[in-house]
């Protein structure tokens, strides 16, 4: 009866620790990535009264069993359902990650100042220094870094992920290599048509990320299918002059466009209101008829003389209206004006590229020199020319292949832009970038986005694979630790994607406990503890009536 009660003990005792496990798991429902456990009892030593005896065949009887008797229970095993993911919870929150295991459970690796523990739960965010760390104790996430070289994912040993160190928070600039020109040509534009030409900017940058905006000039040469394109200065950031022709010591030629001698600058045909020309007698008056007074060409003077007054002049800005910029080139001598049958004609040197289209269906033919046949559909901004030094710049080839020759109504459309004319994309070049956004994708790589259009690797999140994942040392706080039984940890982990696996942002690991089990469980350990006790008062009961025997 001894032997019973002491049974029925430790059947008690089995029981409490079952309920205790039970209880745990229930406290820990909603705990972010908990893993429940379960009890397995067995059974423990067993008294033998009588050993077991063979079959006699001498005297014809058979063998006897040993004769046994119990002597409780006790627990023999706490198992980990450390295999089972829990359901997946959605926060919104890009640091918040999800392990999504494939045919391996996979744990997240942590170090705690002194040792690298390992989780499921993904609550991440960025501390004060940078570092990604577990929002519940401040633990470092470890991965592996970008090799500065390379700017590639070096898999080494893993170490602290500080992915808003400083020299991440910016981009590298990149300089502008190529441009390109799409649109319409309208040989009516007025704008096309004038002096200063339809006037188009293209901003770029240089290497350092500073942006510059140059100013280039298409103009009409008054036949069909053949315009011109001029630079006329490039301007800094702040509006003033970075480069002007008029005044640098760098040749325009060497910058950009092609120099040409005795080039026709313009061709004016129509004299000023106030002013006559009569065709008949080739002579020029001023007024509305030739009953006005008479005036002359003076080539010395580049003006128009009274034949009265002689002292009494009118300029060509006057009689033909010619913009000041050609009334400069002709004061300075780079330019020379001629009148014949009532036309002026200015022609000078000039630099410049001819941009040529088809006559039949306005397509484009080529770019390059007045004088080239075989032009191309490109030519090159030499930046590389300007600058405090040969680095600032790189040279930009400028695609014109997407320009059209129209009628769009005497409106031109023609757009200079950065990025070739593919995707608009290669080679756009980029100022300093301020880093906008941190994202983690499906492979555990942390990138940064900057307001300059580029995305950059900081780092990927490294997770650690274990032979017996159940073997692993539960130490509370969401971590565990390697045990002899779980296999080690080789300090540089596996890319999570190896074996299928995947993480995903923006979503955690719930708990696996399920409360109806856990309450099924509950039932069944009450009932055998309830059981236990009464052996318990039984054998009490037993050795009741064994005491009042001798009464």
């Amino acid at each position: 009866m001894m032997r019973s009660m002491y049974s029925a003990v430790s059947g008690l005792k089995t029981h409490q620790t079952k309920m205790d496990v039970i209880g745990n798991n229930i406290a820990n429902v909603n705990t972010v990535a908990f893993k429940s456990s379960s009890v397995v009892f067995q059974d423990v030593l067993y008294q033998m009264t009588s050993n077991a005896s063979g079959a006699n065949a001498a005297t014809g009887t058979g063998g006897v069993n040993a004769k046994q008797i119990g002597l409780g229970v006790t627990t023999g095993a706490t198992n980990l359902s450390i295999t089972t993911s829990g359901a997946a919870e959605t926060t919104g929150r890009a640091f918040d990650i999800r392990l999504s295991d494939q045919s391996t459970t996979n744990f997240f690796v942590v170090n705690n100042g002194s040792e690298n523990l390992f989780t499921r739960a993904g609550s991440f965010y960025v501390d004060g220094a940078g570092n990604l760390c577990m929002t519940s104790t401040g633990y470092t996430v470890m991965g592996w870094q970008v090799d500065p070289t390379t700017g590639n994912i070096k898999k080494d040993t893993v170490s602290a992920l500080r992915v808003m160190q400083t020299s991440n928070l910016t981009s590298a600039p990149e300089a502008t290599t190529q441009a390109n020109v799409s649109g319409i040509i309208d040989k009516n534009d007025k704008d096309v048509l004038s002096d200063n030409g339809l006037v188009k900017t293209l901003t770029f940058f240089d290497n350092l990320g500073y942006s510059y905006t140059a100013r280039f000039a298409m103009k009409s040469t008054g036949t069909d299918g053949k315009y011109t394109v001029e630079l006329e200065k490039i301007l800094n950031s702040d509006g003033t002059t970075f480069y002007d022709p008029a005044t640098s010591q760098v040749k325009l030629e060497d910058v950009f466009g092609s120099k040409t001698t005795d080039a026709t600058l313009g061709t004016y045909n129509q004299v000023q209101s106030g002013y006559y020309y009569d065709s008949t007698s080739n002579k020029f008056y001023v007024g509305s008829n030739a009953n006005g007074i008479e005036i002359s060409w003076n080539q010395a003077t580049n003006s128009f003389t009274d034949g009265k007054n002689p002292a009494t002049t009118y300029s060509l800005k006057q009689v033909y209206g010619i913009p000041d910029a050609m009334v400069s080139k002709i004061a300075n001598k780079q330019a020379t004006a001629a009148i014949a049958n009532g036309t002026l004609t200015i022609t000078g040197d000039v630099t410049d590229y001819a941009i040529d289209f088809s006559t039949k269906d306005g397509t484009f033919t080529g770019v390059g020199a007045r004088t080239s046949n075989n032009k191309t559909n490109t030519v090159t901004l030499n930046m590389s020319k300007l600058g405090n030094n040969p680095t600032q710049f790189d040279n930009i080839t400028i695609d014109f292949s997407g320009l059209k020759d129209a009628n769009n109504g005497g409106k031109s459309t023609a757009v200079m832009s950065t990025g070739s004319i593919d995707d608009g994309v290669t080679g756009k070049g980029k100022k300093l970038g301020a880093m906008i956004g941190i994202s983690i994708d499906n492979n555990g790589l942390i990138k940064g986005t900057y307001d300059n259009g580029n995305t950059e690797t900081l780092g990927q999140i490294a997770v650690a694979q274990f032979a017996n994942a159940s073997g692993l040392e539960k130490v509370g706080e969401n971590c565990y630790r390697t045990t002899l039984n779980s296999g080690e940890f080789d300090g540089i982990g596996v890319e999570i994607s190896a074996d299928g696996s995947s993480m995903t942002s923006g979503e955690l690991e719930m708990s696996n406990v399920d409360l109806s089990t856990e309450f099924t469980q509950m039932i069944i350990t009450q009932r055998g503890f309830q059981a236990n006790s009464r052996i318990i008062t039984t054998s009490d009961t037993l050795l009741e009536e064994l005491v009042n025997l001798k009464r």
